[in-house]
């Protein structure tokens, strides 16, 4: 029994209550105080809120638990934000580990660097003898040593593969950075993870996201450069996966369908316990920040000219429309990452072509990031029964944005950013997530962005002053109500799970969750820190902080 605070219950037909009862894991009363009274016995354990506020447990409908995990046992650069930080990183990893064959982890922010692209030589000043890989956070690019590049036989004449870019410096060698699919002419050559690392990774993770608040989620890559399937079926066997969660299996672009047998087999063997892989991930194109997402119309140069550059289209637009239009039919849920605008409406397009071709179903396809959108494109979401999953810890003038995003699309185009409260106004459902260990993986300061456009106090030595004081396309904050909705509901629809968890209602499995402050009517800082102290699965505490009692 958890009474005498601010319940919000995500339940449009009573949004607020003063106490809850729960029973064998399931919700028996929503109400006052004094309407539950009756059901405290001599053995009901009763925990007063005392001001605290209990909300539904949030889900992350976009997120990598096994590899953020395994990054923070690896060489974790995710908690540095400079050059000379991701150094005395990398040089007491490499002192620690001197028998670890490869320096692998990463996490490092392209804002760090001129250009978003690392060099070589500060690798091999501190690692000359062993192989360094490191991805940066978005996972769309990596950091290389010569070591790493001699083991891959990359030189000057080694060609761009058609689905990635090798950084080059002005004699026109590898200068260390690894873009998209010429990532893999390195990281193909390391030790593959083995299960067991996975499962440990796993559980890193688990426990990390239920201290914040997370109870489900969707994993955005189970397959391809994430072979996880099987620790989720081990961990999902022994009841050691606490969390409810969707796997997306993984679509290898560089090949058709013949591949979708395949995904209905993994589908079948990938359901148990509270794990189900019933998801297919498709990459539409990169990220805005190398000039591999897919737009309209050309990436600008630093003086602002008009270049030859649309980004790429990982999948042939056609050859997207009929796989989907496959996919839709054998029963999966479409998950596609589009960053541009071009990329969204390719996205759009292959899921109209599905609805046409097959009918309207209940598989709730949706397109992650939506970082540009075209004013066109925004109404198509509802119209289509797409689901709009966004990361809104990125919609802020931080440093990358700054430097790296808003001079290569140009004004107008920037003002396309992620149209949150558009696609709202236009009766869109929103689902929000983090994409984890790309950004952190925190609702609260998520939430926080989401409804304030702007960073909070405490990160403006990370991400820059102008992030801290100008929000970023202010009409296109939302309320909290809406944050919230979207990061409970929102996301458990997409999970199809919103007949089972999202909300605190009677007959709803008891994920709850209590943060040490009701959280409405906060500034942004007050919001942004919040804390969890209480987390729960099915009524089952899966994360208590020691101050909760």
């Amino acid at each position: 029994m958890i009474t005498g605070g601010a319940v919000y219950t995500v339940d449009a037909a009573r949004p607020w209550a003063q106490a809850v009862a729960v029973k064998d894991g399931r919700i028996v009363a929503v109400g006052t105080d004094g309407s539950v009274a009756d059901l405290i016995g001599p053995k009901t354990e009763v925990h007063d809120l005392d001001g605290r506020m209990l909300l539904p447990g949030f889900q992350d409908a976009h997120v990598h638990p096994p590899s953020g995990g395994l990054e923070m046992l690896e060489c974790n650069l995710n908690e540095a934000y400079t050059r000379e930080g991701y150094e005395r990183i990398v040089a007491d990893y490499a002192r620690e580990h001197p028998d670890v064959e490869w320096i692998r982890g990463g996490g490092w922010s392209m804002d760090s660097f001129p250009g978003g692209t690392p060099t070589k030589d500060v690798l091999d000043r501190i690692v000359p003898d062993r192989p360094v890989y490191l991805p940066n956070r978005d996972g769309h690019g990596a950091w290389v040593n010569s070591r790493a590049l001699e083991l891959a036989g990359v030189t000057r004449e080694t060609p761009d593969p058609p689905d990635g870019r090798i950084e080059r410096d002005a004699a026109g060698d590898p200068s260390g950075t690894l873009h998209e699919g010429a990532m893999d002419l390195v990281g193909t050559l390391m030790p593959p993870v083995t299960e067991e690392e996975w499962k440990e990774g796993l559980r890193v993770a688990q426990r990390y996201l239920h201290s914040l608040g997370i109870t489900a989620w969707q994993d955005a890559i189970v397959g391809g450069p994430y072979d996880t399937l099987g620790a989720y079926i081990a961990m999902g066997s022994s009841d050691e996966l606490t969390a409810r969660v969707v796997g997306s299996l993984w679509w290898d672009r560089h090949r058709g369908d013949e591949q979708i047998d395949e995904l209905v087999a993994r589908r079948e063997r990938g359901s148990v316990g509270r794990f189900r892989a019933t998801t297919v991930k498709i990459m539409q194109d990169g990220v805005i920040e190398d000039f591999t997402a897919g737009v309209l119309d050309p990436y600008l140069d630093r003086d602002g000219a008009p270049t030859s550059n649309r980004g790429m289209s990982f999948v042939d637009p056609e050859l997207l429309k009929a796989s989907v239009t496959r996919l839709d039919a054998e029963g999966f849920q479409v998950h596609i990452h589009a960053i541009g605008e071009r990329a969204v409406r390719e996205a759009l397009d292959a899921l109209e072509a599905a609805r046409i071709a097959n009918g309207a179903n209940d598989h709730r396809h949706h397109i992650a990031h939506i970082q540009v959108v075209h004013p066109d494109d925004v109404p198509r979401f509802h119209e289509l029964g797409v689901v709009a999953n966004a990361q809104p810890l990125w919609a802020t003038l931080e440093g990358q944005m700054v430097n790296l995003t808003i001079p290569f699309l140009g004004p107008e185009r920037s003002g396309w950013q992620y149209p949150f409260a558009s696609l709202v106004r236009s009766g869109a459902r929103l689902a929000f997530g983090s994409d984890w260990s790309v950004s952190s993986p925190n609702p609260m300061w998520e939430m926080a962005i989401a409804v304030h456009r702007k960073e909070p106090r405490r990160y403006a030595d990370m991400v820059g002053e102008r992030a801290t004081t100008e929000p970023f396309l202010p009409d296109e904050r939302i309320d909290l109500a809406t944050a919230i909705h979207a990061f409970t509901m929102g996301s458990a629809y997409v999970n199809h799970l919103d007949d089972v968890t999202g909300s605190i209602e009677v007959g709803k499995e008891a994920d709850l969750v209590v943060v040490d402050r009701n959280l409405f009517d906060l500034s942004l800082d007050e919001l942004a820190d919040a804390k969890v102290q209480l987390t729960m699965v099915a009524g089952a505490p899966v994360f208590i902080d020691p101050s909760f009692s």
